[in-house]
């Protein structure tokens, strides 16, 4: 069954917000530092969870490296979820705020795999 169009435009409301937060208002260094985008959020059918998918944009080369820093993004993120909850639930009339489950979004490193595979085996997009 496909995502309800109630869960869709909360899911909207709740990126907008924690964007606008993340951008704004969260002074934790762990996040303030950081180029850090929400690139979605999934509502559940009864509201009672919401997973947020982040992108952390500035990440190291080094894979040791960007795996500490995203470690230290969602210990952040963990840690402002009480707050972020708050501005929801003061911004947004909801029965029940949702609990917020933050996950990092590996697409935009998926696609760019995609993209060198099809570059290493030659095949050209116009054709």
């Amino acid at each position: 069954m496909g995502k309800g169009y109630r869960q869709g435009r909360l899911g909207e409301e709740i990126k907008k917000l924690i964007s606008d937060m993340l951008f704004r208002e969260l002074k934790d260094p762990r996040l303030a530092d950081r180029m850090i985008s929400v690139t979605g959020v999934d509502v559940t059918r009864d509201g009672s969870y919401a997973t947020c998918y982040v992108t952390i944009l500035d990440l190291a080369g080094d894979p040791e490296v960007a795996a500490e820093q995203e470690a230290e993004v969602m210990e952040g993120l963990k840690r402002a979820t009480g707050r972020i909850r708050k501005e929801i639930g003061a911004n947004i009339r909801l029965r029940r705020v949702p609990e917020l489950i933050f996950k990092i979004d590996k697409s935009m490193e998926y696609g760019n795999h995609i993209d060198q595979v099809i570059r290493e085996l030659g095949i050209d997009k116009d054709e």
